[in-house]
């Protein structure tokens, strides 16, 4: 454990930061769930994307994932949105 006040104050903030990072990491999965579950044919995709896209970029810019992380993510997601609305038109 911490001795000195700084290393300890450290610490306090590190766990704050952990807990508050894991709840964001925790939205952004469950908003690509429901993407991919929209997909699936059980919602609206291209809103589900939006919301999705929305909490990666938030999570990107506050340094929770890494912006790259992000933008793959959602390129990813989009791209099987446009897949599957070209599969249904043919």
């Amino acid at each position: 454990m911490a001795t000195t006040q700084s290393a300890k104050k450290r610490h306090r903030q590190s766990l704050g930061r952990r807990t508050r990072n894991r709840a964001v990491r925790s939205r952004v999965r469950s908003a690509v769930k429901k993407v991919l579950a929209a997909v699936a044919g059980k919602g609206d995709a291209p809103s589900a994307l939006r919301d999705a896209q929305k909490l990666l970029d938030q999570a990107a810019a506050h340094g929770v994932i890494h912006r790259n992380n992000a933008s793959r993510q959602a390129s990813r997601l989009a791209r099987r949105i446009h897949k599957e609305a070209s599969a249904k038109k043919a």
